[in-house]
């Protein structure tokens, strides 16, 4: 991990385990809420793990605090401004790509603006998000193919698709070039199903 990976790995984990105690509740019973190891919330809490989106949502999720609020500084005031290069990526690619989280609205209605590129040959698989979750995607350049389900849609410059991604989905670029797309997520509801197991302890 560079330097920029490793602040935010320990940011992640300090916010995890702030919002965990605060709760009162055990690694096990988040390892319960969420479905994430216990050995990986070691590791994401101790500033260690790499995690992925998918992690990162179901971490944030059960906490009821929202992706954006897991990766950065709460929104307290009512305007809040990132300026171009200050967004997190939660997302590498293995051929460079990069999924940039711009800005996101706290829980329990959360709705998160993101910055995708997909190098040719990227492709990022996402897990069914929670029941009502809502996507729509612009691409801005290069092709994009999106599979929602079974079914898949080539997208090219300007174009621009919504779907339900309570359905595992993916992203990918089949192209020789360089793809970018604008994507907005709706994610309603956040933290309003977890409950964690009563502690034995």
């Amino acid at each position: 991990m560079d330097n920029s990976a490793r602040e935010l790995s320990a940011a992640i984990g300090s916010t995890v385990r702030a919002e965990r105690q605060a709760r009162g509740w055990t690694l096990d019973q988040l390892a319960d809420v969420t479905g994430v190891s216990r050995r990986m919330l070691i590791n994401v809490e101790q500033g260690e793990a790499n995690p992925s989106v998918t992690t990162l949502l179901r971490i944030s999720d059960a906490l009821g605090i929202g992706l954006q609020a897991l990766v950065a500084v709460p929104q307290t005031k009512r305007v809040k401004v990132v300026r171009d290069g200050e967004a997190p990526a939660l997302w590498t690619g293995a051929s460079g790509g990069r999924g940039v989280l711009l800005a996101g609205t706290a829980p329990p209605d959360v709705l998160e603006l993101w910055d995708w590129t997909l190098a040719p040959g990227d492709r990022h698989d996402s897990e069914a998000h929670v029941p009502g979750t809502k996507e729509i995607l612009q691409v801005r350049e290069g092709t994009v193919t999106v599979r929602v389900g079974e079914q898949s849609e080539v997208l090219e410059v300007g174009d621009a698709i919504s779907f339900a991604s309570d359905v595992d989905h993916s992203y990918a670029n089949d192209g020789a070039t360089q793809a970018r797309f604008s994507l907005t997520v709706f994610e309603p509801g956040v933290g309003a199903a977890s409950k964690p197991a009563a502690s034995h302890d």
